[in-house]
């Protein structure tokens, strides 16, 4: 829930808290997402075990850097971190298979057919894309945006955004296991 409302926190906070104090909220939602890293066999393999210790670094340079300019951007940046971490992780899968939609479907179905094992690839460049995308506007809004657009896009919109991929990703599974008899 903090990772959720963090964007909402940091914008309430704006003018009445001194971004220095504001870092705290990034250290606790770096901290709140250490036991799911760390206990998510999802997310296993060498990437994910080069990734999420360096999104952790680099979450620590933004909470330091908050702190020592007393500075709200850096403050902004860990939803582009986010994405940046998962496109690494989604991308890298591509490369070193089996694509992390394929890890998740097998958590389910060990056994996939050819014909999913393909559309489990092509659901994970699809998320790619979509990280490439949210992570670009959470940048451009972090930098150029007011602190509301800022929150509301990253607060609200973008997991909006993000229902909606998997909702119609899901859709679109049921009718492919249909036509494919998978």
């Amino acid at each position: 829930m903090l990772t959720i409302a963090y964007p909402l926190l940091i914008w309430l906070g704006k003018g009445h808290v001194e971004p220095r104090w504001l870092a705290g909220l990034l250290l606790l939602a770096v901290a709140a997402r250490l036991p799911s890293l760390k206990n998510g066999t999802h997310l296993r393999g060498a990437i994910a075990g080069a990734v999420w210790p360096l999104l952790l670094l680099l979450a620590l340079i933004l909470f330091f850097a908050a702190i020592y300019g007393n500075a709200l951007l850096p403050l902004k940046l860990y939803p582009v971190l986010v994405n940046a971490a998962l496109l690494a992780v989604f991308g890298y899968s591509l490369l070193a298979p089996p694509s992390m939609v394929e890890r998740f479907a097998r958590l389910r179905e060990p056994a996939l057919a050819p014909a999913a094992v393909i559309y489990t690839r092509r659901v994970t460049q699809v998320w790619c894309v979509f990280f490439i995308f949210n992570g670009a506007l959470a940048l451009g809004t972090a930098l150029w945006a007011s602190q509301a657009f800022w929150s509301l896009y990253t607060g609200v919109v973008s997991y909006l955004l993000m229902g909606i991929l998997f909702g119609a990703e899901y859709l679109v599974r049921r009718r492919f296991k249909r036509l494919n008899d998978v």
